[in-house]
């Protein structure tokens, strides 16, 4: 097993049995829903670009947005993200996250 870029309370990157697990990913505060989304799916990729894998390889996805009302809108940057790739089993929920001003988080568990 090996964890990289881990703090006093979790690890960026998990990888244990070629699976990698990444940590909740979010966007910067300031942004509206489809910013922040983006910014959380480009630290997905770099993430798992660092340990040699890529969006293909994600096996599934669980997205957590502070309202059902940016369902839509998160969507539209889901989509476009995985043209051309088939998207991985995914779940999506309403739910507070850390701070009041995060619209959206991400956690990834992907193929190595």
């Amino acid at each position: 097993m090996k964890k990289l870029h881990s703090n006093e309370r979790a690890s960026k990157i998990v990888i244990h049995n070629q699976t990698i697990y990444l940590s909740g990913q979010v966007g910067n505060a300031e942004d509206d829903i489809q910013a922040q989304t983006l910014t959380c799916l480009e630290k997905v990729e770099a993430l798992l670009t660092e340990v040699g894998s890529d969006k293909s390889k994600m096996l599934s996805a669980t997205v957590w947005i502070s309202t059902m009302d940016n369902f839509d809108a998160m969507n539209q940057v889901w989509n476009k993200w995985f043209e051309g790739v088939q998207p991985p089993a995914r779940a999506c929920g309403e739910s507070a996250l850390a701070r009041p001003e995060l619209l959206v988080e991400v956690t990834v568990i992907a193929a190595e």
